[in-house]
């Protein structure tokens, strides 16, 4: 430890500075023996339990437990030698001495003692923090793995937000459970050794202090079952709230764009005061059982001496000294009986809790039988399976399955929306359980999933994914998918750091990058959900061309499409309707045959059609493609052009390391803290309360010490005990006042930076969270507010409580000699040296801990959504791999500040102990007359608990530097920069503003930040009222960040937006954002109800969304469900289906009624039969409004008024589809001849 502190003395410590842990610490030599000893445990079958798995975590650790409970022995043993010795010291100082080197001996028995006791005390700290670091982990680890093997209907019980808070709370006191295992019984051995040393002084009236020692426990008994209940549902209602937080943060973008984020903060503020309710109740209920241990020492004194006058044995100094240095030490035990008990609760519950995680169902082991590659020429067999999402469901998700496919076979599959055909594909993976037939799969397997995951980190490595770097190939995985040129135009190329869930990035090109990944680990069989939705027309067709028929000609591919056109390449064409295949064969064979295929194809004719009435295109494609391909050439060398002129400032990536302060705590960060809560009012009095307590303590015991001696005592028995009642009775009240306030002050604190801090989160602006993901967020949300709530107040009161008792124990040590007072001044200064010296490296050490644990957090939810992926392309192992490794990195910070702490706390015990023993040498020199033994004894009553309360207070000084950090990080998330106001009073729009929905667009410029390069450059248009326009154009051309310009989600560098002569940027967001409506192009559903999803702000009566649904052809499906209009939305809308959601998102804007409308690929999930209906009630309900579309089908834009084409940032055409149809070298031309030829 010593070169380490020595670094951080010099400069701040960064992660690589601090040493690698052994490998007997880290969580990946610890947990392959402690699974194994798990599984050895659970050979019944019957599951894990709450003691099977204490005790595999003991007998995992079995050696350090018995050494540190060997330490704890022997530490608890030599505490007690001073309290033995201290009435032979007196009567030694009172001139009673039994041989001639007394004194010495008596000095250097309390000095082996204090050694013995400083070392013990080190190692079975030590010991217990490896136990502890290991146990955390291997916990972590457990939580992590049952992520990636939950089933589907176990998942949908465990929320992300429930699942990261097992990982993040409950196994995080596990592990801090280490250091109170031994408490239990150490509290009885000590409670055993302070009788025999009273009995050695008192004789029977022992017998009284046991009582009373027993009745102060007892009374705990009742106080410690309230805790544990209070817990119990602090823990469940603070599961919740970080359920609701984790969603809303994930989707904030759709919430911002819909003006709903108020709305989603009230209903986490409303979890928050349920949470804040039982908060409420569990500080209350440990004040109290603080109370009640804090003055039991002295009642238990009170007996005992009461017992001894009614039994009339003499009440001596030395004896009384003895008795009262025996409980002191009995009341450091019986003071941290609280937070034992309280610690034993909370870690019974996270048991509880993660044993019930752990035993959940998981996916179905024989569900597939995976055969070894090339053991057979079936690549995947079904024969009569059924299977369903939900096992006691009366229907199967999907029924009655036969299919064969063979080596090499190209499949597509089909249906309308919710017809089972992405359950086909998750069949086939294993995610759905079995309730008969066989299912067989013979070779390695991948997956593109319809809703994109992509992980934080470089573009390259989620293509690679975890794959080695083989050039050749990857360079043609780029180019058959496209994103060469995506890769130019961005900063960094494929060492861009995408941000969480790919926020940088556009729909297509995640969608692509996506299927990169895929072609990338070159398995047999590839199964793709509808991979073409999110992709434009002449992309979808590079990719068709250079993936399935190119790359995967030979691999056996099974993929779902809405899009027909790419149907008849295939081999087989599967067409399914209400979980069934209801057609199969070659395309041709089937149109002639299947009337449900029939149909699907005559929906694709009629929206074609569409492209026919307005030009031949046929012969406009034959003619121009050959001429075009050099024109396209200019035009990506133009655009190029363009963007080397405009591209200026700083570059850098969007995803930056967390920020994190360095150097010392602030002392604002301290004074913000105390004066949170009635501005710090309450404060004097709680250390007004310790003081008196403090006084009325001393008090108490130099009224026994001076009061009693073993001659001529100068008042009576009963005036003695009566004093001694009333300064006890004094204390009680002291220390009552003092925990009722600080409870007060501290629930108060933490409920005001609480809401602070969310209502600064939610109104920061959205490239906050696009830079920022969400586990950063999350670990404040839970870990560090965690912190407020329960631990910080203690931390803070701690350091007031030792500083009063070190002024209190130095006040009466100088009364005895003042020459004792001297000693104190250089040992206090190396004790200041010390601790400043220890400090700058402590401080970053728990700074580091802070920022390694966001990637934990970050990593984990990130998996748990992509579990089905991981899964797919049976990467399990690695993942848990990596688990285990942000773990260790996690770990190596802890461990080393215990470390540090532990460093500190051993130099400052023996400098203490050396400066007890002079002074003990000191007074054994000083001649008999000029010192009173009583005095004198109680002052080394005190010096004997000297050493434990300076490095008490100085560990309490560093615990609470190290602790207050959670408040400077929630302080830090208090004073984000915040987005322009939701309604600005002084220019408030008209209420029938916008009435015609005219948009004008005038030299907009617009990046993300001001690092990074300008995404559009400078265009000038016009939206005409009332008028369809369309937005086409390349996958990152810049469409979708038009629209959240239009939204002010990102606000324009230059250039303004005007609706109706309202200039945009002049109105509150409010104002602007409940006035325009939207489909986004990710459809987005929230756990509740579809009512709640529909209307979350409540503003509409039941016929009207009863109207919506059935205009958005989702009513009957919701009358069919149990609930109606109450029916279930489960987490991220999962149960329903990607086309099912985006109906959904179709009904909220036909409840909202606005005059502009955004579709922003508003129809890429559905099939094309549903998009036809969406476009004719779209034409129904919004003809007289301005309805701007983003599509890549050409059949949404192409009977719009006017299209646009984007090409990098810049209008390359704009004008009505005709003229540009006219056009035979028009892009747009281009777009559709490619499109139509495609098709047919």
């Amino acid at each position: 430890m010593g070169p380490l502190i020595a670094t951080g003395n010099k400069k701040i410590l960064d992660l690589e500075d601090v040493p690698q842990l052994d490998s007997s610490v880290s969580v990946s030599g610890a947990f392959s023996k402690f699974r194994n000893r798990l599984e050895a445990a659970d050979s019944e079958g019957t599951g894990v339990t709450t003691l099977k798995l204490l005790k595999v975590l003991f007998f995992s650790d079995w050696k350090d437990i018995l050494w540190t409970g060997l330490f704890v022995f022997m530490y608890s043993v030599a505490s007690y030698v001073g309290p033995y010795l201290i009435d032979t010291f007196v009567q030694y100082l009172s001139g009673q001495r039994e041989f001639k080197n007394e004194g010495y001996l008596l000095v250097t028995a309390f000095f082996v003692a204090k050694l013995v006791e400083c070392i013990s005390q080190m190692w079975w700290v030590f010991k217990s923090q490896h136990v502890g670091i290991r146990w955390r982990g291997v916990l972590i680890a457990m939580i992590y793995n049952k992520g990636l093997t939950l089933s589907c209907q176990s998942k949908q019980s465990q929320t992300s937000g429930e699942i990261i808070n097992y990982m993040a709370v409950d196994a995080e006191r596990v592990g801090d459970f280490c250091w109170y295992m031994h408490d239990t019984w150490t509290i009885v051995l000590q409670v055993a050794l302070a009788l025999l040393v009273l009995y050695k002084n008192l004789g029977a009236a022992t017998f009284a202090a046991f009582v009373t020692t027993i009745l102060v426990m007892s009374v705990n008994i009742p106080l410690g079952k309230m805790e544990e209940n209070f817990q119990e549902k602090l823990m469940e209602s603070k599961d919740k709230r970080m359920k609701a937080t984790y969603e809303t943060l994930k989707n904030m973008r759709i919430l911002k764009l819909q003006g709903w984020e108020i709305k989603f903060l009230s209903k986490i503020l409303g979890l928050r005061k349920v949470e804040e309710g039982w908060l409420k109740r569990f500080v209350y209920t440990s004040a109290m059982s603080s109370i009640v241990l804090w003055v039991s020492p002295s009642f238990v004194s009170l007996a005992t001496f009461s017992a001894c006058i009614y039994l009339r044995i003499p009440l001596e100094s030395g004896k009384i000294l003895s008795a009262l240095a025996t409980f002191r030490i009995l009341q450091e035990s019986i003071y941290g009986l609280p937070d034992m008990i309280s610690m034993i609760v909370q870690t019974k519950v996270s048991l509880d809790r993660i044993v019930s995680y752990l035993r959940l169902d998981d996916l179905q082991p024989d569900v597939m039988e995976k055969l070894p590659r090339g053991s057979s020429d079936i690549a995947i067999e079904i024969v009569d399976g059924n299977f369903s999402w939900d096992l006691y469901s009366p229907t199967p998700t999907l029924k009655d399955l036969n299919l064969k496919v063979f080596y090499g076979m190209s499949i597509a599959v089909c249906g309308t929306i919710g017809s089972g055909k992405s359950s086909l594909l998750s069949c086939i993976l294993g995610e759905l359980s079995k309730i008969s037939g066989t299912l067989k799969l013979c070779g390695t397997k991948a997956y593109v999933p319809q809703s994109p995951w992509i992980q934080s980190g470089k573009i390259e490595d989620n293509i690679l994914f975890g794959k080695e770097m083989r050039r050749e190939r990857y360079e043609r995985v780029l180019e058959a998918c496209n994103l060469n040129k995506d890769l130019e135009m961005l900063s960094f190329g494929d060492q861009t750091i995408i941000g969480e869930r790919g926020i940088n990035l556009s729909g297509g090109q995640k969608q692509r990058i996506q299927i990169a990944r895929a072609l990338y680990q070159d398995a047999d069989i590839y199964l793709f959900d509808d991979p073409f939705s999110a992709v434009d027309a002449h992309t979808g067709s590079h990719l068709f061309k250079e993936v399935l028929l190119g790359i995967l000609s030979s691999k056996t591919v099974i993929f779902v499409t809405h899009q027909l056109e790419f149907i008849p390449a295939a081999d087989l064409v599967l067409v399914m309707k209400n979980g069934r295949i209801t057609e199969a064969g070659k395309y041709n064979d089937i149109i002639d045959s299947g009337s449900d295929f029939k149909e699907l194809v005559g929906a694709h004719e009629k929206a074609l059609s569409a492209l026919d009435h307005t030009i031949e295109v046929g012969s406009v494609y034959e003619k121009c493609v050959s001429e075009a391909n050099g024109v396209i050439r200019e035009m990506y060398k133009e655009g190029n052009e363009i963007s080397e002129v405009d591209d200026v400032g700083p570059k850098g990536q969007l995803v930056e390391e967390e920020e994190r302060e360095k150097g010392k705590v602030g002392f604002s960060v301290y004074w913000k803290y105390i004066t949170t809560a009635y501005g710090g009012a309450l404060i004097p009095f709680i250390l007004l309360a310790q003081i008196l307590f403090q006084v009325f303590q001393i008090g108490s015991n130099y009224w026994m010490a001076w009061a009693s001696p073993a001659v001529e005592p100068p008042v009576g028995n009963v005036t003695l005990i009566l004093v001694y009642l009333a300064l006890v009775i004094a204390s009680a009240f002291s220390v009552f006042a003092k925990s009722i306030l600080l409870k007060i002050a501290g629930y108060k604190t933490a409920t005001l930076l609480f809401k602070k801090m969310h209502l600064c989160i939610f109104r920061a602006p959205m490239s906050f969270f696009d830079s920022t993901p969400s586990g950063r967020i999350l670990n404040r949300a839970s870990t560090d507010q965690s912190a407020v709530d329960l631990n910080i107040p203690n931390q803070v009161a701690g350091v007031a409580v030792s500083v009063i008792q070190l002024l209190g124990i130095i006040v009466v040590m100088s009364q005895v000699a003042w020459q004792i007072f001297i000693i104190f001044i250089p040992v206090i200064a190396a004790c200041i040296w010390y601790q400043q010296y220890y400090i700058s490296s402590a401080r970053e050490l728990t700074r580091l801990i802070g920022v390694c644990k966001a990637p934990v957090i970050q990593n984990f939810s990130e998996t748990i959504s992509g579990a089905t992926t991981i899964r797919g392309f049976d990467q399990e192992s690695r993942f848990q791999q990596k688990n285990m490794i942000l773990m260790d990195a996690y770990s190596r910070p802890k461990f080393h500040a215990n470390g540090a702490m532990q460093w500190l706390c051993f130099r400052l015990d023996m400098l203490y102990s050396i400066t007890f023993a002079f002074s003990l040498f000191f007074l054994i020199f000083i001649p008999d007359e000029i010192i009173n033994p009583g005095i004198a004894g109680l002052a080394v009553t005190y010096g004997l608990n000297l050493n434990m309360l300076l490095s008490m207070l100085v560990w309490q000084i560093c615990r609470m530097e190290n602790k207050i950090i959670s408040v400077e990080r929630i302080l830090q998330y208090s004073s984000i920069p915040s987005e322009p106001c939701l309604v600005i009073e002084t220019n408030c729009p008209d209420l029938s503003w916008p009435f015609r929905g005219e948009v004008c667009i005038h030299d907009l410029q617009v990046r993300y930040a001001p690092h990074m390069p300008l995404v559009l450059r400078g265009l000038t248009c016009t939206f005409p009222g009332g008028l369809k326009t369309g937005i086409v154009g390349r996958t990152g051309s810049g469409k979708t960040t038009l629209i959240q310009t239009l939204f002010r989600i990102v606000e324009p560098t230059t250039g303004w937006i005007i609706i109706d002569g309202v200039n945009i940027s002049s109105i509150g967001l409010h104002d602007l954002r409940l006035r325009l409506s939207i489909i986004p192009q990710d459809p987005t559903m929230f756990e509740g109800t579809i009512r709640s999803n529909l209307d979350p702000l409540e503003e509409y009566t039941d016929e009207q969304i009863w109207e919506a649904l059935d205009k958005c052809q989702l009513g009957d499906q919701v009358r069919k469900n149990e609930g109606k209009l109450e029916s279930i939305v489960g987490e991220n809308g999962d149960n329903w289906s990607m086309g099912q959601r985006q109906l959904v998102c179709l009904g909220r804007v036909l409840l909202k009624k606005s005059k502009i409308l955004v579709l922003d690929e508003a129809t890429s999930s559905v099939d094309t039969a549903t998009d036809n209906l969406i476009q004719t009630t779209l034409k129904e309900h919004f003809s007289e409004c301005t309805v701007i579309t983003i599509a890549h089908r050409v059949t949404s834009v192409v009977d719009s008024d006017m299209v646009m084409l984007l090409s990098q940032g810049v209008i390359e055409e704009y004008d009505s589809p005709a003229s540009l149809l006219e056009n035979k070298f028009s892009s747009f031309a281009q777009l559709v001849a490619e499109y139509t030829m495609r098709s047919k």
